[in-house]
């Protein structure tokens, strides 16, 4: 088999760590796998790396700020196959340049376009591990790219679908995927399998297991995702296609994103074209919208909600004021929450089964809790809440759905 593996900064954290690491592949190796190791940066080494180059300049999609931060995970692959040697076994570092993992030129958050397999091939087929830095690319013009915050899943990933690997497993410093956030809620249970249409809406509601970006690349390349703890040699969660028995469970998972705000835009001209000059400027700056709502119509006029990333929230208002004076009157018209969080729930089975919405509406209002907003999907549910109902709703709906019992043991809504 080929196995392409990946180890997050916890896993990689001192030297301790990356030897206990080397072990668990060099094992792998010699039990007659080829084997590919995709490494994050040491943990806390990015955040240290950002706030160094912040100091002296404010924009972290420079060039210059990928540079410096990539260089965290190029420690790493290094100690990594330096640490494989020393017990015994035969490795060789690689750099995304060195590969040639070719990206577009977003810094700070570059996506990759293709993968030349050649050089890990090579080193293979001579039977060394080879050592791959996470997180990190190179642009046609041969500037140092990086994918943003998880890019190394996405590294791990894209390289299993380049290589088409057997499995591509990632090891975390949790046992699995679960059906909350176990920090939160303590009766969260581990699930065995999710399909990558669950999965890819946990991660981009608010799950910190998996980058987003890396699902769509197991889902469009049917790579077998394994999620399970570098510390533990137990069976994690699979990622795979759908299966059958999955329809059989109504909602799999609940989760919630703290990390946005909601903007208002008061007493908009109810007329043709009014979102599409509105959404423009957002759009070519990269700020994705998520969720929208327009009021309906009084006296030819209309109020349109909707919601950005938090840390996007002030770009968002100031570029609606400079660059659509005349429908937000110059700011003025323009409000904003950065106290909400999203609250959803997720399963495949809802595509099969009525009144969930209508449960998790019942379950929210048995607590008091005020919904704001609302978005759905064929398989998820969302609502905007105040931020400091977020753990009690997430509480609340987990154990409603009836996710704390074996998944034999709920009953169907």
């Amino acid at each position: 088999m080929l196995i392409v593996q990946k180890f997050g900064g916890t896993s990689v954290a001192d030297v301790e760590r990356i030897r206990a690491v080397a072990k668990r592949a060099l094992d792998t190796h010699r039990a007659g796998h080829e084997v590919v190791v995709v490494v994050s940066a040491m943990a806390g080494e990015t955040n240290r790396l950002l706030r160094l180059a912040t100091e002296v300049w404010d924009d972290t999609t420079d060039r210059e700020v990928d540079a410096i931060v990539s260089t965290g995970e190029q420690v790493t692959s290094g100690l990594m196959a330096l640490a494989i040697r020393e017990l015994g076994g035969n490795a060789r570092s690689f750099l995304g340049h060195q590969i040639r993992i070719l990206t577009d030129t977003q810094h700070g958050r570059a996506r990759i376009q293709e993968i030349e397999s050649a050089a890990l091939g090579g080193a293979l087929s001579r039977g060394k591990i080879a050592v791959v830095a996470g997180f990190q690319g190179v642009d046609e013009e041969g500037s140092i790219t990086t994918l943003g915050r998880g890019g190394s899943d996405t590294t791990a990933v894209a390289i299993a679908a380049a290589l088409k690997a057997d499995v591509c497993e990632i090891y975390t410093d949790v046992a699995g995927v679960f059906t909350a956030d176990p920090n939160v809620v303590p009766t969260a249970r581990k699930i065995e399998r999710i399909s990558y249409e669950e999965m890819l809406e946990l991660s981009s509601l608010g799950a910190k297991v998996l980058q987003l970006r890396s699902v769509e690349f197991g889902m469009n390349y049917r790579v077998p995702i394994h999620v399970r703890s570098s510390f533990s040699d137990a069976e994690g969660t699979w990622v795979v296609g759908e299966e059958a028995f999955m329809e059989q469970v109504v909602v799999s998972g609940v989760t919630v994103a703290r990390d946005e705000a909601k903007v208002t835009v008061r007493n908009l001209p109810d007329v043709a074209g009014v979102a599409f000059k509105l959404f423009t400027p957002l759009s070519e700056s990269g700020i994705v919208v998520d969720m929208i709502i327009q009021n309906t119509s009084v006296h030819g006029h209309t109020d349109m909600t909707f919601t950005v990333p938090r840390g996007e929230r002030r770009r968002a208002t100031d570029l609606l004021a400079e660059r659509v004076p005349e429908i937000t009157d110059g700011g003025k018209a323009v409000s904003w929450d950065d106290g909400i969080a999203k609250i959803s729930v997720v399963g495949v089975g809802m595509r099969s089964h009525a009144g969930v919405a209508r449960r998790m509406f019942e379950l929210l209002a048995s607590e008091g809790i005020n919904i704001q907003m609302i978005s759905t999907s064929e398989i998820k549910i969302s609502c905007v809440i105040d931020e400091k109902y977020a753990e009690l709703a997430m509480r609340t709906l987990h154990d409603g759905f009836g996710l704390h019992l074996d998944p034999s043991q709920r009953t169907q809504l």
